[in-house]
This record gives C-alpha cells, structure tokens and sequence, in this order.
C-alpha cells in the first residue's frame, strides 16, 4: 500500500475510534487509587529511586504451603473444569462450618456462594439495589469501590462520616438519621479500611435496634478483616444479630486472612432469598471460580492455622511501631487502629493537604502511601499508612518523613 495511503488508513481508523461512544454511566466509574500510587512507585524503582512501599494493602507472607500444595494437587487430580456457579460444595460447607465456629451463627451452605475476590460481592450487592431514585449509605472514609460502584449504579451515595475523635467508629444516631425511605442498602466495614477503625458494640446494637424502624434496608455487612483484631478485641458479626439476619449480606473472603490477595478468592453469605439472584449474577459475570483455587481455599479453611496467628501477631507487632513513631513526627497525629494492618493518621499539623503530602513523600523521599481524600470527602487531612511492611522498612520510612518535613 502506498504511504499517502496508510496514512489515508490510518486517519480514518482515529476517526471511527473517536466516533465511539460509551454509556454514560462509564464516566461515572472510579478506581482505587492504591493501584495508582503502586504503579507510580513502580515507575521510580525502574528509573533507580529506592521506594517503601506503605501504601498498598496486601500482606507481605507467603500464602500457606499447605494451601498452594492443595491446588497443585486438585490439578494433577484433574480439576481442570467449570464448577457449580456458587461454588464447589465443600468449600461451602468449610465456609459454613468455619463461620459458625468463629461466630457461633449457623450458616446453610446454599446460602454461600464463592466469588473471585471480595469486590465481586460489592459489585453484585450494589448493582441487585442501586439504581437511579435510589440511595445507597456507604462509609466515609471507606473502601473507595464502594463509592465508584454506588456511583456507576445510578443511586445517590449517602456518606456515613467515620471521625478520628470516635476512633473512626459512628454514631449510630447520625447513621439512622441519613436513612429516608428511598434508602435501599447499608454498607458497613469493620476492622475498617482505611482507618484500621473497629465499630463500637454498642453503636452496633443501637443501630440494628433502629433499622427494625426500616426493613426496606439491606445491610452489606464488610467483614474481610475480622480475624485481624487487637488488644483483646472480638469480632461481632452483623450476621449474629437475628433482628436483622434476613436482610444482610455477608462479605468475607481469604485475601487478608491467609495471604491470597493474587489468588482471587472470596465468599459471601447472602439472605435466603437473595443466593439464587446472586448465583445467576456469577453465571452471567465469571461462570465460577476456578477449580484449583477452590480447593486452595477448602485446605485453608480446613487446615491449620499457624500462618493466621503469625501472621497476626506480626502485624500487631508493627501496628505498635508505626503508631509510636507516627505520633513523634510533628504535624502527626495517629489514633491507634484496632484492626487491619492500616493506620490513618492526621497530617493536619503540617499545613499539606493529603494529596500534597501523598505526592511529596512518594516523589522526593520514596514513601508511598495513599492520600485520605482516595477514600471519600472526610478523609481530607489524613494520609493511610500500611504496616504489611518490614518493621525495619516502616522506621526506615518514618525516619524519611521527619527528615523532609524538617526540610521543608
């Protein structure tokens, strides 16, 4: 083909791309910008930068040798086709055996359906009640797909104001007084991301014994961190609470717990008359998750649990480090978390919006971290630390922050 040809060509291939339209709705679709900053840092390793990384939200273990052994296995036994839509059926038994010894709450295994990741359960969630006309109540700061789904659904997201003087609990008062009858679904999350934040029992129970006052609202119940608690905390469930049980939906899952982030694996518990819409949401989305990793997932429920208490521990360990050297940089102020591996502290004292300190620690001293306002309005003046890092890489960390805010 002659040059003048292809370029001719090439023109009229930009033309009809430019003259592609999407839905509207895609513009409304946000991101989680933990993603950002890791690509970001990514970008100043190769060109030589030496980064920390505080900002993403995955666990620095391995995943359990037993657990990767049990999906090498199910291959070499032949697992290699599609499974049930929910799941394969013993690993929803585990996921109900294990749920009730954790929280003494029995579970039908029908009522289980296994997903690839626990944002498939908000995603599912969401789109089942949101709609335009519709509000949806979600955390604030919260987990930034709950707002980016809320958003792409059509439905007014409402934001519940999580404050750092109630130790990023809420007050169950302010929650029910945002609910109004067009009010369709709760999104609760708790050990919370990205404050580390634990809801207080007694908000709990004051705030189920106040949606009795509105059973048109479903509550997804968050709960993904649950086994990461700490001075003596216990997890309480939203499934434990009878009143309301018909109408929330449990998301959990093996990310966090056994070190699976890459694995893709999650579950949810969803009321009776909700598994089945649910179920066929999977079939049109993903079919099922795949075999192996379901096997991996039944031994980690099954198997022992050494790495879980670790892994705990661990991180435990480091949460009393960063929020002590947190608290001695100037301009810092960092309330301690209860639960996760995050820590959210306020950088109010140092003048820098959260975007500014986010961008000047990961560009000039190679800190990531994640800026507050990533994760809703209220999060402005606030910056989330991850402590799935080395002890020795978090001081390291901090020791650069002092530095350059000395400098500054």
């Amino acid at each position: 083909m002659p040059r003048a040809q292809k370029f001719l060509s090439a023109q009229q291939t930009n033309k009809d791309y430019l003259m592609i339209q999407m839905a509207e709705h895609m513009s409304r679709l946000g991101t989680e910008s933990a993603f950002e900053v890791l690509a970001r840092a990514a970008k100043l390793e190769a060109g030589g930068m030496d980064v920390i990384n505080l900002g993403i939200g995955q666990p620095d273990f391995k995943t359990p040798d037993h657990v990767v052994e049990a999906a090498v296995k199910a291959l070499r036994d032949g697992h290699h086709g599609y499974t049930p839509a929910n799941g394969i059926l013993p690993l929803r038994e585990a996921v109900a055996a294990d749920f009730e010894k954790r929280n003494s709450v029995v579970v039908d295994p029908n009522d289980v359906v296994i997903v690839p990741g626990g944002k498939v359960t908000m995603f599912f969630a969401i789109l089942m009640f949101g709609a335009p006309g519709v509000e949806i109540i979600y955390p604030d700061p919260g987990f930034p797909i709950y707002r980016s789904v809320i958003d792409f659904s059509g439905a007014k997201a409402v934001p519940m104001p999580l404050r750092e003087e109630n130790e990023f609990s809420f007050s169950a008062d302010e929650v029910l007084d945002l609910i109004t009858p067009a009010t369709r679904l709760m999104i609760l999350n708790s050990p919370a991301n990205p404050t580390g934040g634990v809801l207080r029992t007694e908000e709990l129970d004051k705030l189920v014994e106040g949606l009795q006052n509105h059973p048109q609202v479903v509550i997804l119940s968050d709960e993904i961190y649950s086994q990461m608690l700490y001075d003596g905390r216990r997890h309480v469930s939203l499934m434990s609470y009878e009143a309301i049980r018909d109408r929330v939906i449990l998301l959990d899952g093996w990310s966090k717990t056994y070190a699976m982030t890459g694995w893709r694996l999650g579950y949810a518990i969803w009321p009776k008359n909700l598994a089945e819409p649910a179920t066929r949401l999977a079939i049109n989305c993903h079919s099922c998750v795949n075999a192996p990793t379901q096997y991996a997932g039944l031994a980690a429920l099954t198997g022992p649990q050494d790495a879980v208490r670790a892994m705990t521990e661990a991180f435990d360990e480091r949460r009393r480090v960063i929020v002590e050297e947190l608290n001695a940089i100037p301009g810092f102020n960092c309330v301690n978390p209860g639960g996760a591996f995050y820590t959210f502290p306020s950088i109010a004292g140092t003048g820098m919006t959260a975007r500014q300190a986010q961008d000047g620690l990961l560009e000039e001293v190679g800190v990531a971290t994640v800026a507050g306002t990533s994760f809703g309005e209220y999060g402005e003046g606030f910056l989330r630390f991850s402590y799935a890092n080395s002890i020795e890489n978090i001081r390291e960390a901090l020791q650069r922050i002092r530095v350059w805010l000395q400098q500054r």
